[in-house]
C-alpha cells in the first residue's frame, strides 16, 4: 500500500508536460530518448520569458535523459541580425545550459524546406497566389463565415511548379506572389484558410546571404525543422495552440518524422512587457539604455543589473509549468534573487545620503583598523579590515535633529552603535547659512571597541558608516520598477504602454564607499549594509566605480505603490 501512495505522490507532483513524456515513455511511444528544441527568433534579446522556455526544454531533456537542440528560427531576413544570435546564445550559456554540438538554424534546411514546399505542390496541396496580403486578409473570412477561393487557387500543377521556381529564381519582386497551402476556406480555425507557405522577400540572410529571395512561413518552417532533428516534443506556448492543427496537417501531407506540438501557458509578470516588438519600441524610441539596460526585462538586463542565473532558474522551477495563463507577481522573482544573493554576497558599507559626523574626542590624524564581517551567515568568507577614523560619514536618514517617536537612531543626546567600532554620542549639530546640517559632533566611548557595551547598557540603534579620509566615491544607480501600472498594457484610451512608465525607474547618485569595494571587478555583487543588494556595472572606469541596485533588502514596493 505504502509505495502504490509514493508512487501516486510522484505522479501527482509531475506537471501535465512531464506526465505526457512518462505516459509516452511507459507506451513505447519513444523509443530512444526524447528530444526537444529551444527555437528562438534572431530578431531581438530574450528575455525572462524565454527564460522560463530555456529552463523548461533543457531541463526536460535533462531529467529524461534526452537533448535540447538550440536551433535559431532564422526565416525573416529583414528583423534579424547576427548580433541577435550572439545575445541568445551568451543567455542560454548564462543560464546555465549547454546545447553541446546540437545548434541549428531553420536557414539549414532551406533547401530540404524547398523541396517540401514542391512536393505539397506536385500533389495539388499548395499553388501560388497573386493576390496582395490585403486582398487574402479581405477574403479570409470570419470564424462563422468561411473565406473566399483565390481566383489562383485551380492553377494547374505545372504552372505552379514553374512559377514556385521562377520566384526563387528572383524574377518577382517582393510581395508580388506568394505560395498558399490548399487547405480548408471553410474550416472555423483561421490558420487553415489557404495560409501562406513562402512570400517573396530581397533580403541578404545573416547565414545564407542573397541564396534566397523566398522565405518559408514560420508555419511552414516550424514543423519541418522540428521533423528534421526528429523533435518529439515541440513545446509551445499558448498562443500556438491554434496552429497545432496546421503544424500536424503539414506533417500529415509530407508523411514525415511525427513531431508533435504541446502548449503552455507563458510567463506573465506585473510591471512588465514582455512583447519583443514593445521591447523593441523601448530600445529604439531612446527611453531606456539599449537592450540590457538593467531595468529591462531581458536575460541580458537582469545580468547587467545583477541577478543571478541561479535564482532565475529556481523562480522558473517555482512558478512551474500550466496550461492556463496567469499572472506572476515580479515580487516573487525578486524574492528569489535576494534569497540567492543574501548567502553569495559580501557585506560592506557605503552611504548614499551622506552627512559627516565628527568625532570630538578621537585623536586626529589616527586610523584605526577594525575587522568586520564578510557575511555574518557564512562565517568561510572571512573577515576585512574596515578604516576608522575621527571623520565619517553616516547616511543623513540616520540622523534627526527632533526625534519622532520609536526613532532609535542618532539624535541629539542619543546613542547609537557604529557596526564593527564603537558607541557614539550626538554633543552638538553644525549648520551652515542656509540651516542645512554640514556636520554632526559627537563623543565615542572607547570602551566599547567592537560595538560592545562596557557596562552592560543596551543601544537600540546600529549604523552603517564609511571613514571619510579613507572613503572612495562612486555612482550609485539605484533601479526602481520600469512601469508604474501592474499591468503597463492596460493603457488610458489615447496612451501607449510608454505613458505608464515610471519617471523615478532611475536614480543617479554619487555615494562614499568603503576602501575594500576598490577590489571588485565587473560583475561582482555584494550588499550594501541596510541598504541593498548591487553589483559592479560595465560603466565602471579605473576612475569610478559604478554600483547598480539589482533589489533592496525588502520588497518596500507594495508600502510605496499603496499595493496590499
Amino acid at each position: 500500500m505504502s509505495n502504490t501512495i509514493e508512487k501516486d505522490e510522484v505522479k501527482n507532483s509531475l506537471n501535465f508536460l512531464e506526465q505526457i513524456i512518462e505516459d509516452d515513455i511507459k507506451s513505447g511511444k519513444i523509443s530512444k530518448h526524447i528530444q526537444t528544441r529551444f527555437p528562438p527568433e534572431p530578431n531581438g534579446y530574450l528575455h525572462i520569458g524565454h527564460a522560463k522556455s530555456i529552463c523548461l526544454n533543457f531541463g526536460l531533456a535533462k531529467k529524461y535523459n534526452g537533448k535540447c537542440n538550440l536551433r535559431f528560427d532564422d526565416t525573416n531576413p529583414v528583423t534579424e541580425d547576427v548580433e541577435y544570435v550572439d545575445s541568445i546564445k551568451e543567455d542560454v550559456r548564462w543560464l546555465g545550459f549547454d546545447w553541446g554540438n546540437n545548434e541549428f538554424y531553420a536557414s539549414d534546411y532551406f533547401d530540404k524546406i524547398y523541396e517540401f514546399a514542391v512536393k505539397l505542390i506536385k500533389d495539388g496541396k499548395a499553388y501560388v497566389c497573386d493576390m496582395t496580403a490585403e486582398e487574402v486578409s479581405n477574403t479570409r473570412g470570419t470564424p462563422t463565415i468561411p473565406g473566399q477561393f483565390s481566383p489562383f487557387r485551380n492553377r494547374t500543377i505545372d504552372e505552379n511548379l514553374n512559377l514556385f521556381e521562377r520566384m526563387k529564381n528572383g524574377e518577382f519582386p517582393d510581395g508580388a506572389k506568394t505560395l498558399r497551402a490548399k487547405v480548408d476556406m471553410a474550416s472555423p480555425n483561421m490558420q487553415l484558410r489557404d495560409p501562406v507557405m513562402y512570400r517573396i522577400k530581397h533580403a541578404h540572410h545573416h547565414k545564407t546571404g542573397n541564396k534566397w529571395c523566398i522565405y518559408p512561413m514560420y508555419d511552414f518552417a516550424h514543423g519541418q525543422s522540428d521533423s528534421i532533428e526528429g523533435i518529439t516534443h515541440s513545446i509551445c506556448t499558448l498562443e500556438f495552440e491554434v496552429h497545432r492543427p496546421l503544424y500536424d496537417w503539414y506533417i500529415k501531407q509530407l508523411d514525415i518524422f511525427p513531431s508533435h506540438q504541446y502548449e503552455f501557458a507563458r510567463l506573465n509578470m506585473t510591471y512588465t512587457v514582455m512583447s519583443k516588438r514593445k521591447l523593441l519600441e523601448l530600445v529604439k524610441g531612446n527611453h531606456v539604455n539599449g537592450w540590457d539596460d538593467p531595468r529591462m526585462p531581458t536575460i541580458s538586463g537582469m545580468r547587467r543589473r545583477g541577478y543571478t542565473a541561479e535564482a532565475i532558474r529556481n523562480f522558473a522551477d517555482r512558478i512551474g509549468i500550466a496550461k492556463r495563463e496567469n499572472v506572476i507577481d515580479i515580487a516573487l522573482l525578486e524574492f528569489f534573487v535576494r534569497e540567492h544573493l543574501n548567502k553569495i554576497t559580501p557585506r560592506m558599507m557605503t552611504v548614499i545620503n551622506p552627512v559627516k559626523v565628527v568625532i570630538t574626542n578621537y585623536p586626529e590624524n589616527q586610523t584605526e583598523y577594525l575587522d568586520g564581517k564578510n557575511n555574518p551567515d557564512d562565517e568561510s568568507m572571512g573577515t576585512r579590515k574596515v578604516p576608522f577614523s575621527r571623520e565619517l560619514y553616516i547616511e543623513a536618514d540616520d540622523f534627526m535633529e527632533i526625534p519622532e517617536k520609536k526613532f532609535f537612531r542618532l539624535a541629539p543626546g542619543n546613542e547609537v552603535r557604529l557596526r564593527y567600532a564603537y558607541f557614539i554620542k550626538c554633543n552638538e549639530i553644525v549648520k551652515d547659512e542656509n540651516g542645512t546640517i554640514k556636520e554632526i559632533r559627537c563623543t565615542y566611548d572607547p570602551e566599547s571597541k567592537g560595538g560592545k557595551s562596557p557596562d552592560g547598557r543596551k543601544v537600540q540603534g546600529t549604523l552603517h558608516w564609511v571613514s571619510a579620509p579613507h572613503a572612495i566615491t562612486a555612482e550609485a544607480r539605484l533601479y526602481d520598477r520600469l512601469f508604474m501600472s501592474e499591468n503597463p498594457e492596460d493603457a488610458e484610451e489615447g496612451k501607449s504602454f510608454v505613458d505608464n512608465m515610471n519617471p523615478n525607474s532611475l536614480e543617479i547618485r554619487n555615494c562614499y564607499v568603503e576602501p575594500e569595494l576598490a577590489n571588485l571587478k565587473v560583475g561582482e555583487k555584494v550588499q550594501f549594509e541596510r541598504v541593498g543588494y548591487f553589483n559592479v556595472d560595465k560603466d565602471s572606469t579605473d576612475k569610478t566605480l559604478v554600483f547598480n541596485r539589482t533589489v533592496t533588502l525588502k520588497d518596500n514596493w507594495a508600502k510605496i505603490s499603496g499595493k496590499k
